[in-house]
């Protein structure tokens, strides 16, 4: 087992030659015949990143800012809640991903009337044994797409919190581990009201990101137009990386060096949100934690063994646009004066926060 980094031994990310990822053919293969996927070649995190996004990116236009935040979040331990409004391919996005991952991967289309049993399992009498023996849900899968999440009620969304939090669910009493590694991506369409339940606080505080999604721009809708107009979808042939590996990105993100003034650093934006005027309630001592993995993440799969401010600040948003309730005076002016939509708000009081706080040299 390869030793963790420590900042006197850097993290090994010597790229591997594309000459060894060409797959040999199997002897006495028949021409045109289908083959089994070429086996996994471990890769350093940054190749890892950039296979991903050109298998993504050959079939979701404009996909590469999104798959790397995926992959931070998978790295990270954390959730991601996609939300953007019907037609931006987010269940789409979520399923490419997932198949370039040689992971188990489950779909939940939430609707008002699910059952919490629906989720995690029930306990049911099986009629061979005539005993009770427990169900799994679709809650037990590595890569978890929860579809059009608000549409869940109360009781259904609050199943999801142990899953989450603690990799585990509790039937009856008993607890059941989840499989690892383990990600919920969840999405959601802001504009819809009619049968939606909005997620609490404590839900959306579990979430690593919220990615927002926005229209694409005209170039990218021109190359959308052209790359489907004959075909389907097409989803990703091969899975990129597999759990082994990781795993062990898992433990090398870790074991990425973080000084003690850049620990200072992402306490310092964390603690600012929950002075800043325009703000009802800050980010949370959880931000904080998964701020930080998300931070060394970022610097493993851009072949660091330690954290840059770069690492922080470029996450600073997609980690706590989320978790910032603003105050609604400050939401009654942005909306009364036309200076733009919540989302502008947001983003201009985290980049007075960015520029309050002093950035450690």
């Amino acid at each position: 087992m390869r030793p963790l980094v420590t900042p006197e031994r850097p993290i090994d990310l010597a790229p591997v030659s594309p000459a060894t990822l060409e797959p040999t053919p199997p002897a006495g293969a028949i021409s045109g015949a289908p083959q089994p996927p070429p086996p996994l070649v471990p890769l350093s995190p940054p190749a890892v990143l950039a296979e991903l996004q050109k298998s993504i990116g050959a079939s979701v236009v404009g996909s590469a800012k999104v798959v790397r935040l995926f992959s931070v979040a998978l790295t990270a331990g954390g959730h991601v809640l996609l939300e953007g409004v019907p037609g931006l391919a987010k269940t789409y996005l979520v399923r490419s991903f997932a198949r370039c991952l040689a992971l188990s991967f489950k779909r939940i289309q939430f609707t008002p009337d699910m059952l919490p049993s629906d989720v995690i399992g029930a306990v049911v009498i099986d009629p061979r044994s005539r005993g009770f023996e427990f169900r799994p849900g679709p809650i037990f899968g590595n890569v978890i797409l929860a579809d059009e999440i608000n549409r869940a009620s109360p009781k259904v969304q609050s199943a999801l919190l142990e899953a989450m939090q603690e990799r585990q669910v509790t039937v009856e009493g008993r607890s059941y581990p989840l499989p690892n590694p383990f990600i919920v991506i969840a999405t959601e369409n802001p504009i819809e009201q009619e049968g939606t339940y909005p997620l609490p606080e404590a839900e959306l505080d579990r979430f690593l990101f919220r990615i927002l999604l926005s229209y694409p721009d005209e170039a990218e809708e021109l190359e959308i137009l052209k790359s489907r107009s004959e075909v389907g979808d097409l989803y990703p042939e091969h899975p990129v990386v597999g759990p082994d590996d990781l795993l062990r990105y898992q433990a090398l993100a870790r074991a990425v060096f973080a000084s003690d003034e850049l620990l200072q650093y992402i306490a310092g934006i964390v603690r600012a949100s929950r002075v800043e005027p325009r703000v009802l309630f800050g980010g949370s001592p959880r931000a904080a934690v998964q701020f930080l993995n998300a931070s060394k993440a970022s610097a493993l799969f851009a072949g660091r063994s330690h954290l840059v401010p770069d690492d922080i600040k470029e996450l600073a948003f997609h980690v706590l646009n989320h978790r910032l309730v603003l105050h609604p005076e400050a939401l009654a002016q942005q909306i009364a004066s036309g200076r733009g939509t919540t989302e502008d708000l947001l983003r201009a009081v985290l980049t007075t926060l960015l520029e309050q706080v002093e950035v450690p040299r």
